[in-house]
Order: structure tokens, then sequence, then C-alpha cells
């Protein structure tokens, strides 16, 4: 009697595939299709729903790296703003940074500082811009009811503002300048106006959306005239100065306005992200003052604080994401961000 074995499956061997956007150069940004992740021991497959671009995927994207450390040495995918929905359903924020936690930075809890990070979409480690991610457990944060995938990819810059703040040491009540009105800048208003602070904020006259949006959100805005609104701002408090100073634009004149701008004992904030790989400040002010100046380096452990003011409603988050792309238009999103046309570009994949 002759046994009948099954009809093998054609589906078997099938490999699911997903929709990557790489970039292989400067300006080089390529979408095709890849073989899904399959998660790893302690990893969680997530279906990554929103994409924001920072500033530091523009770099990449416009110049082919950060400040002259950033080199690009392979094609890779792009992307550290990360919201999306686990297999059951779950919406969750993705930490990008995966610290080694045994280092000298990390068992004293400056885990920002890891020189052993693996960190999503930096040249080295894969980032978000696809239509899946396996990634540790650790790092995928569950969101309370009513979080969309784009509230939870605007977390990751709401926990650098939170951290610039930590680094300021900004006191209920404080006068605080904010030299460039982009997301970041945005952000650390709203925290500053939750401490009962005064905010005087700068931006360039040529991105009125921005000055717009500052004011919205309770800040006292003025024009940005390559570095010499510091003495604006200074006169603005009747000249003594604002007790923090925190440059988000990334470029030497508001570095120069935020020395300028700050009382005598001051702390100065750089959260900004340089093309080159030198800032420069003027020292003598600098010195004669007795400023302390402070470089912020991603967030420390503060996801949860993030959460927590999304979701009491103190912090808005939703209002700053003024453009979305589909995956399919990630170029056009990125040119979008270059030009700087709105306040945050997200890309969706879901």
């Amino acid at each position: 009697m002759t046994s009948l074995s099954a009809a093998p499956d054609p589906t078997a061997t099938r490999k699911e595939t997903m929709r990557v956007a790489r970039l292989y150069g400067k300006g080089d940004l390529r979408l095709h299709d890849e073989e899904r992740p399959r998660p790893g021991a302690g990893e969680v497959l997530v279906r990554v729903g929103a994409v924001g671009l920072c500033g530091s995927d523009l770099h990449w994207f416009a110049e082919g790296g950060i400040g002259g450390l950033g080199v690009f040495t392979r094609p890779f995918v792009l992307g550290h703003e990360l919201g999306g929905t686990t297999e059951d359903g779950r919406v969750v924020a993705i930490d990008p940074a995966l610290p080694c936690e045994s280092c000298r930075s990390c068992l004293e809890g400056d885990f920002n500082l890891c020189q052993r990070t693996r960190f999503a979409g930096d040249g080295v480690q894969d980032g978000g811009l696809c239509e899946w991610m396996a990634w540790p457990r650790r790092a995928v944060l569950p969101l309370p009811p009513g979080f969309t995938p784009a509230d939870a990819a605007m977390l990751e810059p709401l926990g650098i503002a939170v951290h610039a703040m930590d680094l300021g040491h900004v006191r209920p009540g404080d006068t605080v300048g904010v030299f460039g009105c982009g997301p970041i800048g945005l952000l650390i208003i709203q925290i500053a106006r939750l401490s009962g602070s005064r905010v005087l904020a700068t931006e360039l006259a040529t991105r009125p959306h921005r000055m717009e949006a500052a004011r919205r959100l309770g800040a006292e805005v003025l024009a940005a005239e390559a570095g010499r609104e510091g003495a604006a701002v200074r006169d603005a408090t009747g000249g003594e100065g604002v007790d923090v100073a925190l440059e988000t634009a990334g470029d030497n004149p508001a570095v120069d306005a935020a020395v300028e701008s700050a009382r005598p004992g001051a702390r100065v904030v750089l959260v900004g992200i340089p093309s080159d790989a030198r800032t420069s400040f003027p020292a003598g002010t600098a010195r004669r003052k007795g400023l302390s100046l402070v470089l912020a380096r991603r967030m420390g452990h503060v996801y949860p604080r993030a959460i927590a003011l999304v979701a009491s409603g103190r912090v808005d988050v939703r209002s700053l994401v003024s453009h979305r792309f589909p995956l399919a238009e990630v170029r056009p999103a990125f040119e979008a961000a270059d030009r700087r046309v709105g306040l945050k570009v997200v890309v969706e994949s879901a």
C-alpha cells in the first residue's frame, strides 16, 4: 500500500517583505523592498507608524554626515523619532538609544553619555524609516490610551527638551531665552511656561510660521539677526539678561546671541547640532559674565516624564506636526523638512 505525502506548502519558504528607505549617500535616498525582520531573544516586533524627521537626519541627508564625526560608511536606514504598534495592537514609543549599561557613565545613570550606545539611524544602527522594526523590549514603551504613533514619535524630541531644561537648572519664575523656534525650541517654550517662566524666543524673520507658533505658546518673540538679537533680548529684560539661555538652532549666530543675552552667572545650554565640527562663542563676554556653558547630548532617562507631560495635556505635541508624508514619498518629506517649510515633518508607514 502506497502512502500519500502532503503536497508542499508554497508559502512555507516565502519571505515576508517590507518597504525600506535607505540612504546611500548625500541626497541619495532609495526606497525598496527588504525582508521583514524577525525578533530575536528579548526583542519585540513593531509596526512603525510614524517617524519624525530630526535635524540630525537632515544633516545626514543634505551633507552625508554630522559635524565631521558622523561619517557615511554604508547605506543605512535613518529615523530615530519613532512611534508604532505592536503585533497585539498596543501603541508604543521606541527609545532609539540602547546604552551598554555596564560602562562608568551607565553605572552612574548618565546613559546618554555612554560611548558604546547603539542608536537607531546613526549611520551604524538602522533606524525606523521602514514598515517593521525588531527592537529590544526594554526600549519599547507602551503608551496610555489616546496616543497615536505620531504622538509617540514626538516623545523623543520632547525628551530632548526636558533634558535640556534639566541641564539649564531652570527654576520657577526664571527668565528663559530660547534661540531657535524649531520643534525642540517650541517644546522648551512649553516646558518653561509650565514653570511660570517668562520666555523670550528668537527665530529668523524668514520663518514667520515658527515665530507665530512660539507666540501662540506664550513666548515673546524677536527676529534673529546674525546674533545681534542677543542685545535685544537683554534690553527686553531691562538690561539684566536672561537667567537661562537655551540655543536650539545649531549655528554660531544663535550661540553668540545666547551668550550676549545671558545675565552674569547664568547658564547657557547648547542643544542644537551644528553642521561644522567646531562651534564658537564670544569668549570674552562669557568669561566676564562667568557663564556656565553646558552641551546637551541626547537625553537622560526622561521618557516617563515626557509621557506624563503629554498624557496630562500639559504639553501639546500634536499641533507641532505640520506635515505628514507616506513612506512612499520619503524624499519629498526630507526636501520639505530641509527647507524648514513647517514645524515637524512626519513620515507615516501605517
